[in-house]
């Protein structure tokens, strides 16, 4: 069975990250793992969503490689790439149903197109053992547009309840179809409804702009209280009203 490519992508603050930890809660949960989990915004937390400690991120493996290279400290007879390949192995978090990359902020200068090179053929390589590949995005779309991961069968795109989000995610999905990525489908989801339901000024932005509404999801008050106790939001109880919603999206979407 080809692995399946799920992608979410919104502006920052929005429940991205969060969405995308129920979701990987709910794929496990049915039984479909093994999966592949991608955190590829440079200031998400999807790893404190899941529970899951990470020690490296490909961003750190980046400046530790551009040091040791300006140090001559690689090890003597090792290449470059071999390096690179050596350290990407040690930022794959194992857990028992998903494995985890996390490509962190980069804050160094230079160019460091090797790592991402390996990161692809580290991908590329391993991605056909996992069912599900699931990649939570900064709006840049950095990663897919650069040809990193690799192409996108679901995409996802997350908003708030507002006409000013919606527009934000309109921006996105214009950039998506400028980059050429053809996902097989592309959905709105919009996050935070008041009763999980849409004002009819947000429904016109959203016919506006062709957006493809895959559902809605309610505010709630235990998202908000799990994150002040520093629990894993993703782990919100199954009859949570967001968590529920997002199930039955999961299920209209056969995911």
């Amino acid at each position: 069975m080809a692995t399946h490519t799920i992608a979410v992508a919104g502006k920052g603050g929005v429940g991205k990250t969060t969405i995308c930890g129920m979701m990987i809660d709910r794929l496990i949960e049915q039984g479909k793992g093994p999966l592949l989990v991608v955190d590829a915004d440079a200031n998400s937390n999807l790893n404190e969503v899941l529970g899951v400690e990470v020690d490296t991120t490909l961003g750190a493996i980046r400046e530790e490689m551009a040091q040791a290279e300006l140090k001559g400290s690689i090890p003597p007879g090792v290449s470059k790439q071999d390096y690179a390949e050596m350290k990407f192995s040690d930022a794959l978090v194992e857990e028992k149903d998903f494995d985890m990359l996390v490509m962190g902020r980069t804050q160094g200068k230079g160019c460091y197109c090797y790592v991402n090179g390996v990161l692809k053929s580290q991908v590329d390589r391993y991605v056909n053992s996992y069912r599900y590949l699931v990649i939570d995005n900064e709006a840049g779309l950095e990663h897919i547009s650069r040809g990193t991961l690799p192409h996108v069968d679901t995409m996802l795109l997350i908003s708030d309840c507002s006409r000013r989000g919606i527009q934000a995610v309109a921006r996105i999905a214009e950039m998506v179809d400028e980059l050429g990525l053809e996902p097989q489908r592309m959905l709105l989801i919009v996050n935070r409804a008041p009763d999980g339901q849409l004002n009819a000024g947000v429904q016109e932005e959203i016919g506006q702009h062709g957006l493809r509404l895959a559902g809605v999801l309610p505010q709630d008050q235990l998202v908000y209280e799990y994150d002040c106790e520093g629990r894993p939001t993703s782990k919100l109880p199954k009859d949570a009203p967001v968590k529920a919603a997002l199930h039955r999206i999961m299920e209209d979407l056969d995911l």
